[in-house]
């Protein structure tokens, strides 16, 4: 599968002119292009699609979201925490 996923910003910065961001997905964090929203700030939520960030989100619906992906067992599926091994 590969859905977005909702996470937080942790921190912002530009690599090489590209704006880039640590997202926290419930305690996994991946580095994030922000390219799609430059307006997003440090605590915000967003919606992650294969590594870019492409839609805000307010915090309620965001842990929502990741509390039902807890439920059916698949956030570390979804944010490929195993390196792509099956």
């Amino acid at each position: 599968m590969c859905l977005a996923v909702p996470g937080q910003i942790v921190d912002v910065r530009d690599e090489r002119g590209i704006r880039m961001a640590t997202i926290d997905f419930d305690g996994i964090s991946k580095d994030i292009c922000l390219a799609y929203l430059p307006d997003i700030e440090v605590g915000d939520y967003a919606i992650v699609h294969v590594g870019f960030a492409i839609s805000k989100i307010d915090e309620a619906s965001a842990l929502e979201t990741l509390q039902m992906f807890r439920d059916l067992g698949i956030l570390e599926e979804e944010l490929d925490v195993t390196g792509g091994v099956s």
